[in-house]
């Protein structure tokens, strides 16, 4: 192999054209936005000199993904900055589930969870490294850690819902269960344990941390490596069919499968272009970025301390809202997601005024307008919120669409966690990445093992393709 073409610039299309490029491949990027990164983009959005991360935000699983972790990223201009709080989940008595990088910390917190908090991630923690290598690949391979694994196995196959059920309070129930709903699937489902647990052991491992300047400075940090092994990276070019692109030994998709139907046609075997077809989405995303000035002020002290904070309720109102939304149904209450990076990086506020960055769960294709809904949850758990608004931006899920046409109506992790699309996404066969067309593979999100900014889908699809070639 000597030449190869990548289509999309978002994390894991800059990871399989590292990939690449340092193994001596002539690479080529091709981007269809003006600016590269997909959804790790930041900039601008309600205020002069205050810096919003566009969709990527906080990083657990990046900081602790093998493949970012051995390109020496701080090298390149990341610096990873962590805040006082990592998590929390504030309830309506005004107690939260607080979790911090310490295991020891975050169970002395959680009472009389604490001992069961530390006996279930406390092993899961001191192995993550191990684990990431295992768990970041496809589902069907030969585990490098086979013990290990077999330690995660059991309890990533139940419901979110039962696994919580060990714990007795509603902080420590609720705690998991925000960091389950991450999962955008019924949370009584199977598997639906499986992302919670693995992103809190990664919290404990590695914490959850920010970059510095923005997530676009990871984008930035991938384009200069690239650079460096001789890649090219070329914007505004929107492919619409193979045959538009040059002559290129290997071809890496960084698209939706549904869109790899559209750039391969006829050359798609016809079993391939089914199962491209019929693959899922996830329910959407609605962002809401606020300036405000002074802060939120949160009724709890660990929430003013806070990078992340999941708005949902207890842990049967999560599991409530989060059916609702897979059913097509906007709840009264959806859950929120809410950063506060300007805690750990403080270059990204003027003065005393903020930046927030703010999400809600809707439906897939959701066409309302949730803003209300978002700030009606600060609300509840911040009263006097509203007042210190001073800017806003909105991004529906019909705006996420036209952001990254990744993002099928508002779908930001590029498709639905059905325990089938877990098991065998983006359909079933022993090589997720290959797309049956000789040369060409998958590479988004939408491959193994799914979304989030670690470049693991990238990584491992160029890794097949070096196998193929």
């Amino acid at each position: 192999m000597t030449t190869a073409i990548v289509v999309g610039a978002g994390p894991n299309g800059l990871a399989a054209a590292v990939t690449l490029a340092e193994v001596g491949v002539d690479v080529t990027v091709i981007e269809a936005a003006d600016e590269i990164g997909g959804g790790t983009r930041s900039g601008e959005l309600t205020l002069p000199g205050l810096l919003h991360d566009h969709c990527s935000a906080v990083h657990p699983m990046g900081i602790g993904s093998p493949f970012l972790r051995s390109l020496d990223l701080e090298r390149h201009g990341v610096s990873w900055c962590w805040p006082e709080v990592d998590l929390a989940h504030p309830l309506d008595d005004g107690g939260a589930g607080v979790m911090v990088r310490s295991i020891g910390d975050t169970a002395e917190g959680l009472g009389p969870d604490g001992r069961q908090w530390r006996r279930l991630f406390g092993p899961l923690a001191d192995d993550f490294d191990e684990l990431a290598e295992d768990l970041l690949r496809p589902v069907v391979h030969l585990p490098k850690h086979p013990l290990k694994l077999a330690r995660f196995g059991p309890r990533a196959l139940l419901p979110a819902t039962m696994l919580a059920r060990r714990w007795r309070t509603d902080a420590a129930r609720a705690l998991f269960a925000g960091v389950a709903a991450h999962v955008y699937y019924p949370l009584t489902a199977p598997t639906t344990a499986a992302l919670g647990t693995m992103m809190i052991a990664s919290g404990h491992r590695f914490g959850w941390p920010v970059a510095r300047g923005g997530s676009r400075t990871i984008t930035d940090a991938l384009a200069a490596i690239l650079a460096e092994h001789g890649g090219k990276i070329e914007t505004g070019v929107r492919v619409r069919a193979i045959d538009e692109l040059p002559p290129a030994d290997v071809v890496m998709l960084d698209v939706t499968p549904g869109a790899a139907a559209d750039i391969l046609g006829d050359r798609l075997p016809s079993r391939v272009r089914r199962a491209y077809r019929r693959f899922r989405h996830a329910p959407g995303a609605f962002k809401l970025d606020l300036a405000v000035d002074g802060g939120i002020p949160w009724r709890n002290d660990a929430c003013r301390k806070a990078g992340t904070l999941h708005l949902g309720g207890t842990l049967d109102e999560v599991a409530h809202t989060e059916r609702e939304i897979h059913a097509g149904r906007m709840p009264d209450r959806p859950f929120v997601l809410v950063a506060q990076q300007y805690l750990a990086d403080p270059s990204r506020s003027a003065g005393d005024v903020h930046p927030i960055w703010a999400y809600a769960h809707v439906p897939h294709g959701y066409t309302g307008d949730a803003s209300e809904a978002i700030i009606d949850q600060i609300e509840r758990f911040a009263p006097g919120t509203r007042e210190r608004i001073v800017g806003r931006f909105v991004r529906s899920t019909t705006d996420m669409a036209a952001y990254n046409p990744n993002y099928v109506g508002g779908d930001i992790i590029t498709g639905a966690n059905t325990p089938l699309q877990v098991a065998m996404r983006p359909r079933i066969a022993l090589d997720p990445y290959a797309t049956g067309v000789d040369g060409v593979y998958l590479c988004s999100a939408a491959t193994p093992p799914g979304a989030g900014v670690h470049g693991m889908g990238g990584y491992n699809a160029a890794s097949s393709a070096l196998r193929g070639r």
